[in-house]
């Protein structure tokens, strides 16, 4: 059900997971463990599975708190739950609160995992190519200094998306990249249809990281695309013109305190 990083999991009072598609109730498409309140799947269904990551967290069910994703660089900050109506806009969730989960979904993009063990504050961010160019990286870092992190002891773990193998891209994709930084160019490498290329989304979003002063980066060398027993896949959906798809869920969290 659940993959989680060495460098995250080796920090005391830090719960998370990066969820696989196993382990749920849904059917078809969406089989099984389907988070994705937006898909097409029964919400009953996506409520049970989402309650069953809670469970795998130690966490209460609805205490997994995601935003509306956008693709945006924005990062918000967690307080006190939200239902998802009112869910906020954003790409990344930040929080100092124990026993609630920074929660985001994907299936392709990447999902970043954050923890300051120093300061008590943790993240998530969901990285595809837009909000890694435009800068959720930086806009996840910032939110979690305003609750008193340091990126220096911060740790970032880089979960499963679709890798260089599996993602080609256009030269007007290129172009983006190349146009900000000719640096920019080391994260692609030819392909054999004329006009595109493969684009190292993880490389790219690491490099993000340490440019930001992150201080530990682990990447988990998992591919969302080539791994379909584990892994939902938007463009792999997309290639079989699949009329939808299921989305996994990245969720982290301090521990909750216990009651005295």
């Amino acid at each position: 059900m659940k993959i989680e990083a060495a460098s995250l999991s080796a920090l005391p009072g830090i719960r998370h997971a990066f969820f696989t598609r196993q382990g749920g109730v849904s059917n078809g498409l969406y089989a099984s463990l389907n988070g994705g309140m937006g898909s097409n799947d029964s919400l009953d269904h996506v409520a049970e599975n989402r309650a069953r990551m809670a469970g795998a967290l130690g966490l209460e069910p609805g205490t997994l708190m995601a935003c509306w994703q956008v693709h945006s660089p924005d990062a918000v900050v967690l307080t006190t739950p939200w239902t998802r109506e009112e869910a906020p806009k954003a790409d990344a969730v930040v929080t100092a609160i124990p026993g609630l989960g920074a929660t985001i979904t994907v299936a392709d993009c990447g999902p970043i995992l954050f923890a300051d063990p120093v300061a008590r504050v943790v993240g998530a961010a969901h990285a595809g190519w837009k909000g890694a160019f435009g800068g959720v990286v930086e806009g996840t870092l910032k939110a979690m200094e305003g609750l008193g992190a340091r990126r220096a002891d911060i740790h970032a773990a880089i979960g499963p998306l679709i890798r260089q193998d599996s993602y080609e891209v256009g030269d007007d994709f290129m172009a983006r990249f190349l146009d900000a930084d000719r640096g920019f160019a080391r994260f692609f490498k030819a392909a054999e249809r004329p006009g595109h290329a493969f684009f190292n989304l993880p490389g790219f979003i690491a490099h993000r990281l340490e440019e930001a002063g992150v201080g530990h980066v682990e990447d988990l060398g998992l591919d969302t695309y080539s791994d379909e027993a584990r892994f939902f896949s938007y463009r792999r959906a997309t290639h079989r013109k699949e009329e939808d798809y299921g989305r996994l869920v990245a969720a982290i969290a301090l521990e909750p305190r216990t009651q005295s």
